[in-house]
């Protein structure tokens, strides 16, 4: 990902938000293989963990999610561990660093009738496109045996967490005047059993985690306002949300003056 300064956010508790709010992210991995393509990526969505660190800094965090046995990008893992496991490997995380990248959740094509400053008076404005996204770097584990206690406590302890945080946090049922959420101890535990041999679990220990919130920062105040009533100005609930961000952003970048 470019980072220039003006879109870079170097803040890991607001990427970590980020990540929280828009957990679907996509699984990037670079695995070589006799049997499936080198580059491989999956939608997936993650559990983030932020442990307490001993020395009191703070934590990148960890992502937790599960992907099914059928999936190529889960083969691919499956026979990288077993090859390492042959060359008396005892852990279950691989050697090759991996991404997975989590994109916000508003997106827009930026109009340069929107520049109303710089178009009037110049003509020097191109279209470009605003969107936030994050991008976490680390070392994944992979938790494949199903006949392993360990992989069966993981997946689990997976399967309810996301669960539980998309019910509450994605959908809002938190019980009380709100619907309530489903749990996984809903359905029926042989059926969640059979599920649980057909899917592996995968934990990323984040390594590097970046971000960047590209809203029309680079641009001067006059285009910025004339971005953010632009938004506005389409009426529709994306358009709205970028226009608030764009908004949150430029006044960010006032106060940094």
């Amino acid at each position: 990902m470019y980072l220039p300064a003006v879109h870079a956010e170097a803040r890991i508790p607001v990427l970590q938000q980020l990540i929280h709010e828009n957990p679907l992210g996509i699984l990037t991995t670079a695995i070589k293989s006799p049997l499936y393509p080198l580059i491989q990526s999956s939608h997936i969505p993650f559990v983030l963990d932020v442990p307490k660190t001993t020395d009191g800094t703070l934590s990148n965090g960890i992502l937790r999610g599960h992907i099914a046995k059928q999936n190529p990008q889960a083969k691919a893992l499956m026979e990288a561990l077993a090859a390492a496991n042959e060359q008396g490997q005892t852990t279950l995380e691989l050697s090759d660093e991996v991404l997975v990248l989590f994109n916000g959740p508003h997106d827009h094509y930026v109009t340069p009738k929107f520049y109303t400053v710089t178009k009037p008076d110049s003509g020097k404005v191109v279209p470009t496109w605003n969107y936030a996204a994050v991008q976490a770097y680390g070392k994944i584990s992979v938790y494949c045996n199903s006949k392993s206690d360990e992989t069966g406590a993981f997946l689990q302890k997976q399967v309810q967490d996301l669960s539980n945080h998309a019910e509450s946090s994605i959908m809002g049922y938190t019980g009380g005047e709100k619907l309530s959420p489903w749990e996984v101890s809903e359905a029926p535990v042989p059926y969640v059993e059979i599920l649980k041999k057909n899917i592996i679990g995968i934990e990323i220990k984040i390594d590097r985690l970046q971000g960047k919130f590209k809203m029309s920062q680079e641009m001067d105040k006059g285009d910025r306002e004339g971005v953010i009533n632009g938004f506005d100005s389409l009426g529709t609930e994306v358009g709205k949300a970028m226009s608030q961000t764009v908004k949150e952003r430029s006044d960010l970048k006032e106060l940094q003056k």
